[in-house]
């Protein structure tokens, strides 16, 4: 673990931000519900001497500190949790059965929380922080929900920007990756509606099941012979349901789809093709469709300016063998976009170690790895001092 590189101011703050972070584990909220995370973040923020907004986006909470003239920054944590059991028999494990950290959303509040306390201790900057914690960041549109509420109009920000742990990659190395990083989230329900019938003369039936097979089929072909194969798209058919009986044509089903894609190009061409064959597939049946397409998170994309310099603060400070150089775009999706379709910044990611049999994301065995937390914090702090340097304040005003 690269125990050496931990600030100390934070080093001395680990077993409190551990005991945090645990506290919130154990505690976990669904999205638009975080009332007590988001009450013991407010708390803390108060405490350390933050100009403290409360309800922003619902349940989401914005600190601001500010120390002499300069530039501002904003740094987001997501403090959700999701919908799932959890298994891992900690003592710290979910008190609120079937709600469940299974993203590591605690770990980024306590990451943040503990940059927070540093940042108000030493105030080793000049400018303003803005510390974003952000609610409903599991498919529920937390983010877009604080930008109608203004976040970007009364938190003005030069540069916002987010981290997430990943587990497989080494405990507390960091990665960047410039302009698209995650992908586009769609989701699409079609209901084919047929004539239902007996299931012993199914000519005199319009069969919607059969239609919603056909279309199946028919989806494989989008990505394979529309798309350019240098591209990425996603099509995944995530449910089916139609019918109650075995003898009994039902008179509609209903289909629901996963779209994907790591440019606004082609998740354009994605919902042309999808619509255009879902209505074909159907008319050539007797069937017709029904279609409700829900964009649901546009591609993330990372400016190339402030990824740049977030990598370069990283490797002054680690060193390049500490950085995660392969890192690849992720076709999973993460509301942050919405953010920085509207201020400049990058989304990077803390590799959370290879966990308990390379236990993934969403998965009822996951948890954060608490070894990554002292070194999220001091790299949140490295950025701050970086962007928000003394001496260029002080050259400014001489």
């Amino acid at each position: 673990m690269l125990t050496g590189h931990v600030l100390p101011g934070i080093a001395a703050l680990q077993e409190e931000m551990i005991t945090l972070r645990q506290r919130i584990h154990a505690h976990p909220e669904l999205g638009f519900e975080e009332f007590t995370t988001s009450a013991l973040v407010a708390q803390c923020l108060r405490q350390w001497g933050y100009e403290v907004s409360t309800g922003v986006g619902r349940t989401g909470v914005v600190g601001t500190l500010r120390a002499g003239p300069g530039r501002a920054i904003g740094l987001r944590a997501d403090m959700d949790a999701l919908p799932i059991v959890e298994t891992t028999g900690l003592p710290y494990a979910s008190r609120n059965h079937g709600v469940m950290h299974a993203c590591g959303h605690d770990g980024h509040t306590a990451t943040l929380l503990a940059a927070a306390k540093h940042l108000a201790q030493t105030r080793a900057f000049s400018g303003t922080v803005h510390l974003v914690f952000q609610p409903a960041e599991e498919g529920l549109g937390g983010a877009r929900a604080m930008l109608d509420d203004g976040l970007l109009q009364r938190f003005a920000c030069d540069a916002i920007f987010a981290m997430h742990n990943v587990p497989g990659h080494p405990a507390g190395h960091l990665g960047f990756y410039s302009g698209a990083f995650m992908a586009s989230a769609d989701t699409v329900t079609i209901k084919v509606i047929g004539v239902g019938g007996h299931g012993a003369v199914p000519h005199k039936a319009v069969d919607p099941v059969l239609v919603c097979a056909s279309i199946v089929m028919a989806l494989q072909s989008i990505v394979s012979r529309n798309v350019n194969p240098q591209d990425v798209a996603i099509v995944s058919v995530g449910s089916i349901h139609a019918g109650t009986a075995s003898n009994v044509i039902a008179e509609s089903a209903e289909m629901s789809l996963s779209v994907r894609a790591l440019t606004p190009q082609v998740r354009q061409l994605l919902e042309q093709r999808i619509t255009e064959l879902v209505h074909g597939q159907a008319a050539s049946f007797g069937a017709r469709a029904e279609i409700d397409y829900q964009h649901c998170h546009p591609v993330l994309i990372n400016d190339a300016g402030q990824t740049a310099f977030a990598r370069q603060v990283a490797q002054d400070w680690l060193g390049a063998e500490h950085l995660i150089e392969d890192l690849r775009p992720f076709t999973a999706s993460e509301d942050f976009a919405f953010i920085l379709e509207q201020c400049p910044g990058s989304y990077l990611v803390i590799g959370n170690g290879p966990g308990e049999g390379g236990c993934v994301l969403h998965n009822p065995g996951y948890d954060f790895n608490d070894d990554c937390l002292p070194i999220g914090a001091s790299y949140w702090v490295k950025l701050v001092e970086a962007f928000l340097p003394v001496e260029a304040a002080i050259s400014r005003h001489s």
